[in-house]
């Protein structure tokens, strides 16, 4: 341990007398409770190893082609007033890293590859990884902290691990995070961006769903799982007036929902909403299916389906004879339908195919693991999926459609 403290401080002594760079050739291990100031450019060679388990200031250029890891400590503080680029052929390790850089745009240019065990801080400064092909990696449990327009990612980020997780993305110097539920394993992988641009471009507003009214012209998210087989809930932002069209969210909770840009399809697929208006928020009420292009809408409230399908959203199974249960118009004409009912977390409380208001109906009872008492329901704003053939014109389409389903049982 003495002798590693004492390589430590000699290389300490090393750097601040170089002149235009610090080049690492070997072993160099920054112990717990020594500090490391690196006042010009790093090159940690191909032949090089840095251990970092103590406080690491790096006021310039940081280039990584050899080891670069932890175990379990230390913390690596990038601080500037003039860009730092951040390159490499190899994956710089990190435990705990802190942006702090007073560049107005891009202080943080990314064109290497670093990985996150515990904390970012995002305290000040822009990380481009859009324009110089670089990623950020946040491993199991690993999150961030101080987020906001002047600081945080501008490009992708990658997340592994089984917890939910924000991602710390943005676009032309505005904070617009995605957040994910927790996956079922720790080797999953998601990947998350932001663009502020208009999507029709590639993803035609005008090819939607029926019962989708207006669709975000201003910006959208890519969210990918990239390994693994885990569904999750999607959380997306909104701030009218700076990214978000106002008209868009206007009464938020009536109508605001999120899309998919469905690739096979080539059509915006509604994936409904639960929105929060206190932290500017929606989030898909069951989990995806399929990932990829996503983005805010606004549903049509009321709507008469293909083969004059109509849905009641309202329950009160009281028994006096009306709104007893959920009633859908002319369900009985089509075929093939499939009925599903979820809660507000997501949870499957009654599925049926060949729905039927005579026969098998939804009157507010759980057919799943969340019966309650003598099998009634709570209370509360459910949320319903209905699918169907309908054919005309000798052609069959299979009809989707999901939304509110309001259930009084007090």
């Amino acid at each position: 341990m003495k002798r590693t403290t004492l390589i430590t401080l000699i290389a300490q002594i090393y750097v601040s007398v170089m002149i235009s760079q610090t080049v690492n050739t070997g072993d160099l291990i920054v112990t717990q409770g020594t500090i490391l100031s690196i006042t010009e450019d790093l090159n940690n060679t191909s032949t090089g190893t840095l251990i970092n388990n103590g406080d690491v200031y790096a006021y310039s250029h940081w280039n990584n082609n050899g080891v670069v890891d932890h175990d379990g400590n230390g913390i690596i503080r990038f601080l500037g007033n003039v860009p730092q680029a951040i390159t490499g052929d190899n994956v710089s390790y990190f435990y705990d890293v802190l942006f702090d850089n007073e560049t107005v745009d891009t202080a943080f240019e990314l064109s290497g590859e670093v990985s996150i065990a515990n904390e970012v801080d995002f305290d000040n400064g822009i990380v481009d990884t859009e324009n110089l092909g670089g990623s950020i990696i946040f491993e199991q449990f690993a999150d961030h902290i101080h987020t906001t327009d002047i600081s945080h990612v501008n490009g992708r980020v990658i997340k592994i691990g089984d917890n939910s997780f924000n991602f710390p993305i943005g676009d032309e110097g505005l904070y617009r995070f995605a957040e994910i539920s927790a996956p079922d394993d720790n080797d999953d992988i998601f990947t998350g961006k932001y663009f502020f641009e208009n999507p029709d471009t590639n993803y035609p507003l005008e090819s939607r769903s029926a019962n989708i009214e207006l669709i975000n012209n201003q910006e959208y998210w890519l969210i990918n799982r990239d390994a693994g087989s885990s569904t999750i809930l999607l959380t997306l932002s909104w701030e009218e007036g700076t990214t978000t069209p106002v008209t868009l969210v206007e009464n938020p909770q009536t109508a605001l929902c999120i899309v998919r840009w469905d690739e096979e399809e080539q059509i915006w697929r509604y994936e409904g909403g639960l929105v929060d208006p206190l932290n500017k928020t929606v989030t898909t009420p069951i989990v995806l299916e399929k990932y990829g292009v996503f983005t805010l809408a606004r549903r049509i409230e009321e709507i008469t389906l293909p083969g004059d399908i109509f849905v009641n959203n309202g329950i009160t199974p009281n028994g006096d004879g009306v709104n007893d249960y959920f009633h859908i118009d002319n369900i009985e004409n089509v075929a093939n339908n499939k009925v599903r009912v979820f809660n507000r977390w997501g949870a499957e409380v009654f599925s049926a195919y060949d729905y039927s208001n005579d026969i098998n109906a939804f009157k507010g009872y759980s057919d799943g693991d969340l019966t309650i008492g003598n099998g009634l329901l709570p209370t509360g704003t459910y949320y319903y999926t209905l699918e169907y053939d309908y054919t005309n014109n000798g052609s069959t389409q299979r009809v989707e459609q999901a939304g509110w389903l309001y259930l009084k049982t007090d």
